[in-house]
């Protein structure tokens, strides 16, 4: 395991400071807030260890209601809003400065059999076959608002080895493409069984280039090259079938509209055998900064 990758599981594993109450810190972001995948990966840490060990993670709905402080820790309070037969619900609220900033609603399932079909894999290269981020994005330094913002962004994904099939959009500014993007991601390291961490990961990585497919329709390259000012609104993952977040999943990404100072994007998640493991939907503010 990677330092990189020790220090993002410690950022998961939350204090427990009442029951029902824990406490988070936050990691240095690249830009001056909380990056919004952990906070989500956070509070879905807090719902689960309130959940039976024999219930898994099936879906979670969550939306970001205020920017977070990345200097201050965050309380997440966890509402049990049910305990069924097959069915765990459970609502969490992030608190920072007496305020919400976020808040999620999760549900848990125990494994039962039942009809499987799934969309197929689309295609894609190996992974092994394309470039690390620590190859791509230095090529890129001068298109960047600051060349600073190559080593944040390094460091920031640090813990996941996340690899474009195609161009990024900072690669392609001024160049509208189909609105679709691919990336092959897994952590950089080996992690335990325990299902609720990989599903806890996936979540982490999953708010890192959803609203790609956006920027790529339009030419523009995002908040790293400033000419789009963008954060996330809302947030829906569904958890189809097993998977782990240290071997390799493919990311299909792609968006079917935006408008009104919103963008939409839509994912599905494989593993590289071909298994749909996670659908992803999310809106972002998608603005277009004026001189």
């Amino acid at each position: 395991m990677t330092k990189a990758l020790d220090d993002l599981l410690d950022l998961l594993d939350l204090e427990q400071i009442e029951q029902d109450y824990f406490r988070g810190r936050s990691r240095s972001a690249i830009v001056p807030r909380v990056f919004g995948g952990q906070v989500a990966a956070q509070a879905l840490v807090a719902a689960g260890r309130t959940v039976p060990d024999d219930r898994t993670a099936h879906s979670l709905h969550a939306y970001f209601l205020r920017m977070g402080d990345p200097g201050a820790p965050i309380v997440y309070t966890v509402d049990r809003i049910r305990d069924g037969r097959s069915f765990t619900t459970r609502r969490v609220v992030a608190v920072q400065h007496g305020q919400p900033i976020f808040h999620l609603s999760a549900s848990f399932q125990t494994y039962e059999e039942g009809l499987d079909h799934q969309a197929p894999m689309p295609a894609a290269p190996d992974p092994d076959t394309l470039p690390t981020a620590e190859q791509t994005l230095p090529r890129y330094v001068d298109r960047f608002v600051h060349p600073s913002v190559v080593d944040r962004m390094l460091e920031a994904r640090a813990a996941v080895d996340l690899r474009y099939v195609d161009a990024p959009p900072y690669a392609s500014v001024g160049e509208p493409r189909e609105p679709r993007s691919q990336v092959w991601f897994r952590t950089n390291g080996e992690l335990a069984d325990d299902p609720l961490l990989h599903v806890c990961l996936a979540t982490y990585v999953s708010d890192m280039t959803l609203l790609d497919s956006v920027l790529l329709a339009h030419g523009r390259g995002g908040w790293a090259v400033g000419d789009v000012v963008g954060a996330s609104l809302d947030h829906a993952m569904w958890f189809h079938r097993p998977f782990r977040a240290d071997q390799w999943l493919l990311y299909d990404q792609e968006s079917p509209s935006a408008h009104g100072g919103r963008g939409l994007g839509q994912a599905r998640i494989y593993t590289q055998d071909g298994q749909l493991a996670i659908s992803v939907i999310q809106e972002g503010v998608v603005r277009v900064p004026h001189d």
